[in-house]
């Protein structure tokens, strides 16, 4: 009879491939919350780690494709609630939770990605103040980046024509939501910039959920205002909402409206401010005038006859050129007597005899320096041979050398008393000449 006639006898790929099948049908979606460790982020674009909890822990893997939508980047120690499929890993014999959807336990995902995003930025220094640059005061022509059906771009042309209506407005069309928008965002200011042909940009949209002005805080669009050579202006939703986008940008504007109303001030102001302007100068004018006749009258009346003056002046020439030739005079006496003083005293103080003198004490110098050394050199002879007569005569060798010996156990401990040795024993000797290894066959105990 045949043992196995009503067994059936599986592969282990077929009963792992079973299994997965039981697993796929009956977990085909699951959310499981628990705390990341061992993640990874491998070059392949998927992500790796495993959740656990106080009881258990589960092998998770996110492909590339739902990776690569990840609004925040996921830590060790963070909590996660997972939504995907329970399946087999066929190569391990393991199951795991092949994860489609992630979000922060507690906290939503576009939150936790937009405090991670804007800390890092922060760190880089994008938004630093020393970085932002000033509005011009009297643009010509304002760069608009928005949807041209939006109405952000309503508010700012309404705005700009009852403030400034021959103010040149160049709008940008773009889209502020959805897939793609920040890449367009993003292109558009640097496009503006390599135009140069606005002096200031407007960034932004009307209001809406954190979702629709999420485009406002991708890293391409802070990247993209940080290095403009524009003044940007961030006008995104309403005074409440706050994106990366307001913190790289040069000013944050709470509204469209706002912004439109910062971008410069209304023609009645500036008609104003030239009217006090104008007002300060004439006074300032009418002063000066005022101030210029009154020193002219003061000269008038102080001015002498010219001959008169001109007498006194070549007087006064004369005068300065009699002291001037001896004043010369005696600089050049004083100058050459010094002179003569300087080159006696050079033949004193010849370099020639100061030479001889040196070379002179150099040779004396030598010649004691070479007697100090012989000196030395005998003294240091006589010492050196006595310490090695006193020395040879401590000599463990020479003790050696009249019959005696060194005897040591096997770990090289010198042995000084029998209480030290058994029996058979081994036993190094150190001789005079070379070494002996002997054994223990007797012990006499004193």
């Amino acid at each position: 009879m045949d043992i196995f006639a009503e067994k059936t006898i599986l592969t282990v790929s077929r009963l792992t491939a079973l299994l997965r099948g039981v697993l796929e049908e009956n977990f085909e979606q699951v959310w499981v919350q628990g705390e990341v460790s061992n993640l990874s982020f491998p070059a392949s674009g998927h992500i790796y780690f495993t959740l656990k909890d106080a009881g258990a822990q589960l092998r998770c893997v996110m492909f590339k494709g739902a990776a690569k939508n990840l609004k925040f980047r996921p830590g060790d120690g963070i909590a996660l609630i997972v939504r995907g499929r329970i399946s087999v890993y066929d190569q391990r014999g393991e199951y795991q939770l092949i994860c489609e959807y992630l979000e922060p336990a507690g906290v939503g995902a576009l939150q936790l990605a937009f405090a991670q995003l804007k800390e890092r930025l922060a760190k880089e220094g994008l938004f630093d103040e020393g970085h932002k640059r000033a509005l011009p005061t009297f643009p010509r022509r304002v760069g608009v980046v928005t949807s041209p059906t939006g109405a952000a771009i309503h508010d700012i042309l309404n705005v700009l024509k009852r403030r400034f209506a021959s103010l040149e407005i160049l709008l940008y069309p773009v889209r502020v939501q959805g897939e793609g928008s920040a890449l367009e965002i993003a292109q558009a200011v640097d496009e503006m910039n390599r135009l140069k042909v606005v002096d200031v940009l407007i960034v932004g949209r009307g209001g809406g959920s954190l979702e629709d002005l999420w485009a406002f805080n991708e890293e391409v669009v802070a990247r993209a205002i940080y290095r403009s050579k524009l003044p940007v202006i961030s006008a995104v939703g309403h005074e409440t909402d706050w994106t990366i986008c307001d913190f790289v940008a040069d000013l944050r504007a709470p509204t469209p409206s706002a912004a439109a109303e910062l971008v410069i001030a209304s023609s009645v102001e500036l008609r104003g401010q030239l009217d006090a302007l104008n007002r300060h100068l004439r006074m300032a004018m009418e002063s000066r005038l005022a101030s210029l006749n009154a020193r002219v009258d003061a000269l008038r009346r102080s001015l002498h006859d010219p001959s008169t003056m001109l007498g006194h002046l070549v007087q006064r020439v004369d005068d300065l050129t009699e002291r001037l030739e001896l004043a010369l005079g005696n600089v050049a006496l004083r100058r050459r007597e010094q002179f003569e003083r300087l080159q006696s005293g050079l033949l004193v103080h010849s370099p020639a005899r100061q030479t001889e003198r040196l070379q002179q004490r150099i040779t004396s110098l030598t010649e004691h320096s070479e007697r100090l050394i012989c000196n030395k050199i005998q003294n240091l002879t006589l010492a050196f041979r006595s310490l090695a007569a006193r020395l040879e005569v401590l000599s463990p060798l020479r003790t050696l050398s009249r019959g005696y010996a060194i005897a040591a156990t096997s770990d090289g401990t010198v042995v000084t008393s029998v209480d030290q040795l058994a029996e058979g024993d081994r036993i190094q000797l150190q001789l005079y000449r070379g070494k002996a290894s002997c054994r223990v066959e007797d012990l006499e105990i004193p």
